[in-house]
């Protein structure tokens, strides 16, 4: 059951840029290295279909990492991403830039996350979301305990939640098939 406060959200308020952290939400958050010292990360590519939809409705998308990672570069850089930040130790000082510059307020911005490092930010969202995996101080702070873990394709799970919770993942769907018999 929702609040009156979460219903007054799906009722009123549009997220008009959705945040993501990266290790432990699209990715398991094990890091892998070769004895060259070469860095992998495994991405789940169900989260690119997050992305897509969000393209498809015009929401801006932002990575905000903590981690430096040429992995996350390359995979934001195939996905479109508008805006990546690597190597963040303040996300909310990053996210107060993103909302001067389109010119937002908290309550239109969506953001996942699954550490401590994430929990400021959580707090200030208007619609805040962790992974199954996340630690149970994690899943206090959020909205949205989401059924995935990360690395398992939860960033999709949570726009797909978002727009079928505002009615609007139909219509993302049709239009997805509508440009490609273009």
């Amino acid at each position: 059951m929702y609040s009156i406060h979460q219903l007054l959200y799906f009722l009123f308020i549009m997220i008009k840029l959705f945040i993501t952290d990266i290790d432990g939400v699209w990715t398991d958050g094990g890091m892998y290295y070769t004895e060259e010292g070469d860095e992998y990360k495994k991405f789940n590519t169900a989260d690119s279909a997050g992305i897509l939809f969000l393209k498809i409705l015009k929401i801006k998308t932002a990575v905000i990492s903590g981690e430096n990672s040429q992995a996350v570069a390359k995979r934001t850089e195939k996905l479109k991403i508008d805006e990546v930040y690597l190597g963040v130790s303040n996300k909310v000082r990053i996210a107060s830039k993103l909302l001067k510059k389109y010119k937002l307020k908290w309550h239109e911005i969506a953001y996942i996350g699954d550490d401590i490092n994430d929990i400021l930010l959580l707090r200030k969202a208007g619609l805040s979301a962790c992974p199954s995996s996340a630690e149970d101080y994690i899943k206090r702070e959020v909205d949205w305990v989401l059924t995935k873990k990360g690395g398992e394709g939860v960033f999709r799970e949570f726009v797909q939640k978002y727009l079928k919770e505002n009615n609007r993942l139909e219509f993302v769907i049709n239009q997805y098939l509508e440009n490609q018999q273009k």
